[in-house]
């Protein structure tokens, strides 16, 4: 049985090095456990700083190593695209795990025994989120509940952190979209899967890859790549709108025929800034899911491999 670990990174330098050496002592534990032969594919996502001259240094001093330097940051889905296609035809399982090592990898041993007894997927999901702030504890909670409510079929406290089976992954690779939401992906492919339970760590050098900015464009493809919802919602404000402007509109009529004057310039000048900010929101969702389709029309490939090792 052969098994890679695929390790996407951008700017990993300070970190780099312990990832390496926890990942092949980990290696080694793995093949003396279950048999398997492992291998690591560190996806170098256009780093700026060593990350590539260090992925090629342990490449060379250890044949379990290998790397793949991308020519362009493209971003972190994209570069976990990049692994697995890259190892889907050579191995029976891959791990995705980020290069923080924030994700315990130790219960990767246990993935592979559920991998062993028959499960094509097995999710790493957090037990809790005692590492986080309380801001991105209640932003992420807010996230998996929102998305859930607007029809998203997401595992809720996953992230990337799985094992997937070869068949898996090839039929993952079958999904023709460029704007990747794995984790909903992955969970639409409905192969039997499993979950191990894990504590997140510390991050142990370097910075979090995904600041609020990123966070807020991550969800963003995640609500639009798997529900059309807000744009039936679109629909429904407008009915809402129609039915409160007819009911100004029979005031007014009645309050004309009393002989009253209508006050209205506070009322007014609400209703406007309001129903023009609505306006405004809705032509904003309606752009987001145009953007979409703009991008996946042209069909530009995903990422281009500067160099492999």
């Amino acid at each position: 049985m052969k098994i890679a670990i695929v390790v996407p990174c951008y700017n990993e330098e300070p970190i780099l090095a312990t990832t390496a050496e926890t990942l092949l002592h980990l290696s080694d534990e793995i093949y003396h456990r279950h048999g398997a032969e492992v291998c690591l594919f560190f996806v170098d996502d256009g780093s700026k700083d060593r990350t590539w001259e260090l992925i090629s240094h342990y490449a060379q001093r250890d044949n379990r190593i290998h790397g793949i330097k991308l020519s362009h940051n493209r971003g972190h889905q994209q570069a976990l695209w990049a692994g697995l296609e890259k190892v889907s035809a050579a191995y029976d399982a891959a791990v995705s795990i980020d290069a923080d090592l924030q994700d315990d990898e130790n219960v990767i041993l246990e993935m592979i025994e559920k991998f062993r007894s028959g499960k094509d997927i097995v999710y790493g999901v957090r037990r809790e989120r005692k590492t986080d702030t309380l801001f991105k504890r209640w932003t992420a909670q807010a996230f998996y509940k929102f998305l859930k409510w607007l029809g998203g079929d997401v595992l809720y406290n996953h992230a990337d952190f799985r094992l997937m089976s070869r068949r898996a992954i090839e039929a993952l690779l079958d999904f023709p979209e460029r704007n990747l939401f794995l984790r909903g992906m992955v969970y639409s492919l409905g192969y039997p899967y499993d979950v191990v339970l894990y504590d997140r760590k510390e991050r142990m050098a370097g910075e979090s890859k995904y600041p609020f900015r990123k966070m807020v464009s991550f969800a963003l493809d995640g609500i639009t790549s798997f529900s059309v919802r807000p744009l039936r919602f679109i629909v429904y404000l407008g009915a809402i709108f129609m039915f409160v402007a007819l009911a100004a509109i029979l005031w007014g009529i009645v309050m004309w025929l009393r002989g009253t004057v209508v006050p209205g310039w506070a009322s007014l000048l609400v209703s406007v800034w309001f129903i023009g900010g609505a306006i405004l929101l809705a032509v904003g969702t309606i752009g987001e899911y145009v953007g979409k389709i703009y991008s996946e029309v042209k069909r530009r490939p995903r990422y281009f491999v500067e160099q492999e090792i």
